[in-house]
């Protein structure tokens, strides 16, 4: 399995920075927060997305994917849902970034959740489309009105397009009550790849270095190792959302070794 990590733990950080820490800690790719606050963005022009693409390939690190906000079961008209995605998928496209990342988004206080599950496969359809013809995979990630397995695969199993695929969370996954033996079987036939995280508790979710926290880290990397899978390992450190957080370069190199000392002994 290859690592990256996700800029959402280094907020506004500019990208020269980012390769460097990925660089210098041995991490093979970095998931890129896409959003206006962040250095990439949709609102790119031309050159600026070539000056991107070329960053990474001279850094020989990878874009492991775009993380984008759409929420694609969220309540209302299809069309500013579907502009969304296809600006991620084209800033996907220009940039050699394989996945983009959407969120399920429903509202169940305003749908039911048969509605939010026919709202998401219906938008997910009508993009996957546009996805196929630009090489670039949507993946509906488990978090908010689906965040565990059997509610991404509800969804999934509704679209049946190869183009859409499933990002697990494993916080999502594990507050849901699924154990990671669980979440893998359902997820498995779509899987594009897995953000790992730590966290004090249940309750208590701030960002805590990898192996210092409750989550079942070392059950999802054997499953993953005993089904052969050889995909991304992407930890999802979420200081963006939690300032009091350590910093995460400092915790990076710790963080590749615990993954790969988690690998060393699963394999």
């Amino acid at each position: 399995m290859k690592l990256a990590f996700s800029t959402l733990g280094v907020p506004g950080l500019p990208l020269p920075d980012v390769l460097r820490l990925a660089t210098t800690h041995g991490y093979h790719g970095v998931e890129l927060r896409t959003h206006p606050e962040e250095p990439v963005h949709p609102g790119l022009g031309p050159a600026e997305r070539a000056d991107v693409a070329a960053e990474f390939k001279g850094s020989g690190v990878e874009i492991l994917g775009l993380a984008g906000y759409a929420r694609v079961a969220a309540p209302g008209d299809d069309e500013p849902v579907l502009a969304e995605i296809r600006a991620l998928l084209d800033l996907a496209r220009d940039l050699g970034a394989p996945y983009i990342r959407v969120f399920p988004g429903g509202d169940l206080d305003l749908q039911t959740p048969e509605e939010a599950d026919a709202t998401a496969a219906r938008r997910l359809g009508t993009a996957a489309e546009y996805a196929g013809e630009l090489g670039v995979r949507i993946l509906l990630e488990t978090h908010d009105s689906h965040r565990t397995a059997a509610d991404a695969m509800r969804v999934l199993g509704l679209v049946g397009h190869r183009q859409v695929g499933a990002l697990w969370d494993v916080m999502h996954t594990w507050l849901g009550g699924e154990q990671p033996s669980e979440s893998y079987a359902a997820l498995s036939p779509h899987l594009g790849y897995v953000q790992v995280k730590d966290i004090a508790s249940a309750e208590d979710t701030t960002p805590l270095p990898l192996g210092a926290g409750v989550l079942p880290l070392a059950e999802c990397v054997e499953v993953l190792s005993r089904h052969n899978w050889d995909g991304w390992l992407c930890w999802e450190y979420e200081k963006r959302w939690y300032e009091s957080a350590a910093e995460l370069p400092g915790l990076l190199g710790p963080g590749r070794d615990h993954l790969s000392r988690l690998l060393n002994e699963s394999a």
